[in-house]
């Protein structure tokens, strides 16, 4: 496949960097989907390599298998999976803009070959790019809802981003693809991420082999958490984000919200998105977010303390007229709730902003140090379009603090409901299941 001209134009310059890194592997093993993407099939990837990479005793690098997918870009150039984006840049992107990548440490028994549960890992998390139109960029975390990723009793149960140790940024006919490997972890490494940054883990991970080491290598075999096997490392980020706040800027979550006041107005709200009806009629008194199954993975939207109108919704500006609501009531999944104190602890309270996003609508706090901003103190609930923006006061951010002790990493000990008043504010915030949504009448009312 690789060496046949029939390959596509996107593939074949994918294939030409893999070759520069292993010079030696022409045909390697290769999963392929039998029923394209593009036919009908289920499996978005058309292609996963299996590169049997050698290590280097002298940088510490151990023997491993190297995943390589190829679909998330464009491969064929002729619309039958990617829509080519229009764009003035020189450069542009090929469909998402990168393929993913994974590096498994090789068992002790030379006789063993690769497995195959990292290709069905590749494919499920190319499935959740198709399906929510979320890209993964360095450094996100990714909340695995299985036992581990390959469904043993593994402490390696979660993933961070990284870019690929060995594979650069590709030109090809379509646009450039980055690779970005997907870097097991513990649950303790994906819950200091959230908090901190990946980006910040990924260095950790690094310093050390049994942690991965230069080129992040999973071992499903290891036991501990970085941090479990070096104390000093969690001293330090607790200090870091104790004097700098978290890098994470919103997660993707479900939630509902309608306003606090005694009466429900209905207004029209113009937007871009395509629908059947362009005008989606939005109601005060109720407003939905629906969210992909339990998979709330991070997003890194920015890391400015400027909000545009386009944040927190991938590409798709926000036109049209803002509503201001008198007073808020916003109900969060109780996954969710750990992000709450995030936001307001090492995002806000820094100055900063935080959102919850999902497919179609996105709520984000702002403190009052953010620029770019619809709300202020006179307007602190603002919508528009499909985003929300709700202000936190800076005299508010000590007592929702405060309010928020109980709250702990296992939303199972939570007291559902939970409710949080601040009423001087007209603000309440409860922590729940989300119920099924009530319907505004719209024929274009959100699901």
């Amino acid at each position: 496949m690789e060496n046949s001209p029939k390959a596509p134009p996107g593939l074949q310059a994918l294939f030409k960097e893999c070759h520069r890194v292993y010079p030696d592997q022409k045909n390697p093993l290769q999963v392929s989907t039998i029923l394209k993407y593009w036919l009908g099939g289920n499996d978005v990837l058309d292609y996963i390599s299996l590169y049997d990479h050698k290590g280097d005793p002298a940088r510490e690098i151990p023997p491993h298998w190297h995943y390589v997918a190829f679909g998330l870009s464009d491969l064929h150039g002729d619309g039958r999976v990617h829509i080519p984006e229009p764009t003035l840049d020189l450069e542009f992107r090929s469909g998402m803009g990168f393929e993913l990548t994974f590096r498994l440490l090789k068992s002790s028994d030379p006789n063993q070959g690769p497995p195959t549960w990292p290709a069905n890992l590749l494919q499920d998390l190319a499935r959740y790019v198709f399906n929510s139109g979320n890209r993964f960029c360095v450094g996100d975390n990714i909340p695995w809802p299985k036992k581990s990723l390959d469904s043993s009793n593994s402490k390696i149960s979660h993933m961070l981003i990284a870019e690929d140790a060995e594979l650069r940024r590709t030109e090809t006919p379509f646009g450039w693809v980055d690779f970005c490997q997907i870097v097991g972890v513990t649950s303790e490494e994906l819950d200091r991420a959230s908090r901190w940054n990946g980006k910040g883990v990924l260095n950790l991970l690094r310093n050390n082999v049994t942690t991965g080491g230069e080129f992040l290598i999973t071992d499903m075999k290891r036991d501990k958490s970085v941090f479990e096997l070096f104390p000093e490392t969690l001293r330090e980020l607790e200090e870091d984000l104790e004097r700098e706040g978290s890098d994470l800027v919103g997660v993707n979550a479900e939630f509902i919200f309608k306003e606090f006041a005694g009466f429900s107005i209905k207004e029209e709200v113009e937007t871009e998105e395509q629908s059947e009806d362009p005008t989606m009629s939005v109601s005060r008194e109720f407003v939905a977010m629906k969210a992909e199954e339990y998979s709330p993975f991070s997003t890194s939207m920015s890391t400015s303390n400027s909000l545009s109108m386009s944040g927190p919704i991938d590409s798709k500006p926000m036109t049209g007229h803002t509503v201001s609501l008198s007073g808020l009531e916003l109900t969060l999944a109780p996954y969710a709730a750990k992000f709450l104190v995030l936001a307001i602890k090492d995002r806000i309270r820094h100055g900063r902003h935080f959102t919850f996003k999902s497919q179609n609508l996105a709520v984000t706090f702002v403190a009052e140090s953010v620029t770019g901003a619809m709300v202020n103190r006179r307007n602190p609930y603002v919508v528009i379009g499909y985003w929300m923006q709700l202000l936190i006061p800076d005299d508010l951010v000590p007592r929702m603090l405060t309010s928020f002790e109980g709250i702990t990493e296992n939303s199972d000990h939570l007291n559902l409901p939970t409710t949080f008043e601040f009423l001087d504010k007209g603000l309440k915030i409860i922590i729940d299941n989300i119920a099924k949504p009530r319907l505004t009448e719209s024929k274009n009312s959100l699901p």
